[in-house]
């Protein structure tokens, strides 16, 4: 018997010893984008995400939830059966939980994590980021006026907000339909077998501010089932394309209003145009807040009323703890290369605007 428990804490140590070592190997990793590009990201993690889409994306349920549930039950029960050892041998526990944590780091790096040192996917689809603010106008009124009549049509009146007709279901299989059609054009997003699903902690989510996320242990693409349909389909866009590799939020940002932009789905297209507009809106009132300005006001009411839906939601889940929440994700994605952190994700809009230049939609573009 005790030499099963020399072996066993011999195990557990090597195990605790590795998370340096693993750190420093992703610190080189990060270093090496072309090399990660390559043998991970467009390498091996295209069959990984494969093979976790057909194991559990046929489940009608996130697996992906319940086993953060069980986890965090098990660590809980651990704690309390365990206060006792822990409290007599607290390096043996510092131990196991640095054992615990190596783990993990290794599965996540392993099965999805190093996505986020990639390569950009400004310069996978050839796109000049730069740009200047009479170019971030234009676009807007660009948006702002595709928005109006994409609203007056499906409304029927300026005045009225656009009603949804889909249910979260239908939204899952156009957004499948919408990368199948996007696939033409780019077939770097193919998006075969689907595995995206409602999470079971929406409320949660909610109250932490999230419209959805991946989770990397089982390659679910989980969507906030509560957020508006104005907002959920480009969710769900969104964290399909964490599904398939892309880790920075400006670039998930951008597929995500890509794919539903080329839907079929007029209401689709709509939610696509009024995402790209709010980010653009957004960021023209940090740079030039008279112009934001003269622009809202133009807007149609009927448009206004679906973004008064959309901030009515958040609203009534605001709460004390979601800054605290906000904090820690925005301080891991830092710690993932991404420096401007949750800011990062209205860098959407340089996208865009690249995105526009380069296909020629809008030919004054182009200062």
């Amino acid at each position: 018997m005790a030499i099963f428990e020399l072996v066993e804490s011999k195990l557990k140590n090597g195990i605790a010893l590795s998370l340096p070592i693993q750190i420093l190997l992703i610190q080189w990793a990060a270093a090496h984008p072309g090399w990660i590009e390559k043998y991970y990201s467009q390498g091996v993690y295209p069959y990984i995400s494969v093979f976790f889409r057909y194991l559990y994306g046929w489940v009608p349920f996130s697996v992906g939830d319940l086993l953060y549930a069980c986890l965090g039950l098990l660590a809980l029960g651990y704690l309390i059966r365990k206060r006792q050892k822990i409290r007599a041998k607290p390096l043996a526990f510092l131990r196991d939980l640095t054992m615990v944590l190596a783990i993990l780091h290794f599965t996540f790096y392993s099965l999805w994590g190093l996505n986020y040192f990639r390569m950009p996917l400004a310069q996978q689809l050839e796109l000049e980021e730069a740009y200047s603010e009479q170019q971030l106008i234009r676009l807007t009124e660009f948006l702002l006026k595709e928005a109006n009549r994409q609203q007056l049509q499906l409304a029927g009146d300026s005045l009225q907000a656009v009603s949804f007709t889909y249910t979260k279901p239908e939204s899952f299989e156009k957004t499948r339909q919408g990368y199948e059609l996007l696939t033409a054009d780019y077939p770097e997003f193919e998006y075969s077998p689907a595995s995206l699903k409602k999470s079971i902690f929406s409320s949660l989510l909610s109250y932490m501010g999230y419209g959805g996320y991946l989770n990397p242990f089982t390659g679910e693409a989980q969507v906030n089932g509560l957020l508006p349909l104005f907002r959920f389909p480009v969710v769900c866009g969104h964290e399909v394309a964490h599904q398939l590799g892309y880790s920075a939020e400006n670039e998930t940002n951008f597929i995500g209003w890509l794919v539903s932009s080329r839907n079929k789905d007029p209401y689709i297209q709509y939610a696509s145009t009024a995402y790209a507009l709010s980010y653009c809106l957004s960021s023209l009132d940090q740079q030039n807040s008279e112009a934001r300005k003269l622009l809202s006001e133009r807007m149609n009411p009927g448009l206004k009323r679906n973004f008064e839906e959309l901030r009515r939601f958040w609203e009534q889940y605001k709460n004390p703890l979601e800054p605290v929440f906000k904090t820690i994700f925005n301080s891991y994605l830092q710690a993932n290369g991404q420096k401007d952190g949750i800011k990062s994700y209205s860098r959407v809009v340089s996208l865009l605007i690249a995105y526009h230049n380069k296909e020629g939609l809008i030919p004054a573009l182009v200062d």
